[in-house]
């Protein structure tokens, strides 16, 4: 798959099937994650792969009470908006979200396969998100559709631990959790507020130029 088709269309996929991620797949997603950029090359990293039924049985409720708490605390005043006016552009945005992450909530225990990724003693992130993420373009690229979500860490995070059997004394932090599966859906490119509406250039408010209104890929080469 070419690089750019690949940053383009790889979008949360929340809607899954069932069918299994084979061994082999989940190797090379994973050998190509951990050939990421790593603060100081620590690889302070841990990655737990997930694909046991009872476990993901443990796992169900917890992600399906925080995906509740969300909509009520940090998504309520855009729920409440979006219930207001569900004819605006932005609310049909937001609902087509709520809906995606709530059928991911309604079926956890159906996906497939989630990774849980642990940074030790670094509670940004910083060293752990561009192997998330490698590993997010390499299931892309064997057609496996990905999530990223950290609601299990706001509201749950010391029971997941437990049932994953974490240590407790040693400084992991629990960053992520991506889930895994062959799409329902069409990969395509999402919709996001152009680049000149969110980029500046130089100093704070300063309007980057040139302006882009659709996206550049596919395009042209050269």
């Amino acid at each position: 798959m070419e690089l750019y088709e690949a940053l383009y269309t790889t979008r949360a996929m929340r809607r899954v099937s069932t069918e299994p991620i084979p061994a082999e797949v989940q190797a090379r997603i994973l050998d190509a994650a951990i050939r990421a950029p790593s603060g100081g090359n620590q690889q302070n990293w841990r990655f737990l792969l997930v694909d046991d039924q009872g476990v993901k049985d443990r796992l169900a409720p917890l992600y399906h009470d925080a995906i509740g708490q969300l909509w009520t605390t940090l998504y309520a005043p855009r729920a409440a908006a979006a219930a207001e006016h569900p004819d605006a552009e932005e609310s049909r945005s937001f609902l087509s979200m709520q809906r995606s992450a709530q059928w991911l909530a309604d079926h956890f225990a159906q996906v497939p396969l989630f990774l849980f990724s642990f940074a030790q003693h670094d509670p940004t992130g910083g060293s752990i998100y561009p192997a998330v993420w490698s590993a997010m373009l390499a299931a892309r690229a064997e057609g496996v559709g990905t999530c990223l979500t950290q609601v299990l860490s706001l509201f749950h995070r010391d029971e997941v631990l437990g049932i994953l059997g974490v240590p407790a004394d040693e400084g992991w932090i629990m960053s992520a959790c991506v889930s895994f599966g062959y799409p329902t859906g069409r990969w395509g490119v999402p919709a996001r507020q152009p680049v000149h509406e969110v980029v500046f250039a130089n100093r704070w408010g300063q309007a980057f130029e040139p302006a882009i209104d659709d996206p550049l890929w596919p395009g042209t080469p050269g």
